[in-house]
């Protein structure tokens, strides 16, 4: 069947995101429905798992735990780094993701602080640690197009959307 959640294909799907206390993180309601290339590590586990194999018109609930979500909250402080390391005129705000050169090579991290001689960066995703509750359904399923697969990503609904890197 080919019109099911598989690696190589890009899946779309109306989804919400919320937490334990039923608070909405992210939604596609109101919005784009979200495509993803299955089995490229687009989103989390423990949703992939559950929407693996499924057809068009599937739905569900599921709720998904830390370890397959966005992982355990890793402990220690977040790392203060001198204001002056970043562009003067950089519009650094709280919940800002970018890439840092580490020795076990790239890895993200977010501002969780923003102070006039320091900007404070934790490497735990802000859902870490969290149990994540999704509400999901899967509206298109198609080839991903070879330049989708080498990139790892979908490029857009229907695969000729533009993208940044």
């Amino acid at each position: 069947m080919s019109d099911v959640a598989a690696a190589g294909k890009v899946v779309i799907i109306n989804y919400t995101l919320t937490n334990d206390a039923g608070e909405v993180l992210d939604t596609s309601d109101g919005g784009e429905a979200l495509p993803y290339l299955h089995g490229s590590g687009n989103i989390v586990e423990g949703l992939e798992e559950v929407l693996n194999g499924q057809p068009i018109g599937f739905s569900t609930e599921v709720s998904v735990a830390p370890e397959k979500g966005y992982g355990l909250r890793q402990e220690g402080d977040p790392q203060p780094v001198p204001r002056s390391a970043f562009p003067p005129d950089a519009p650094l705000q709280e919940g800002m993701q970018f890439l840092v050169e580490t020795d076990d090579g790239v890895a993200p991290v977010w501002i969780v602080g923003v102070e006039p001689e320091h900007v404070l960066l934790d490497g735990n995703h802000p859902l870490a640690g969290e149990t994540l509750h999704f509400k999901a359904e899967i509206i298109g399923v198609r080839d991903a197009t070879e330049d989708e697969k080498a990139h790892g990503h979908p490029h857009g609904l229907d695969g000729t959307g533009g993208h940044h890197h």
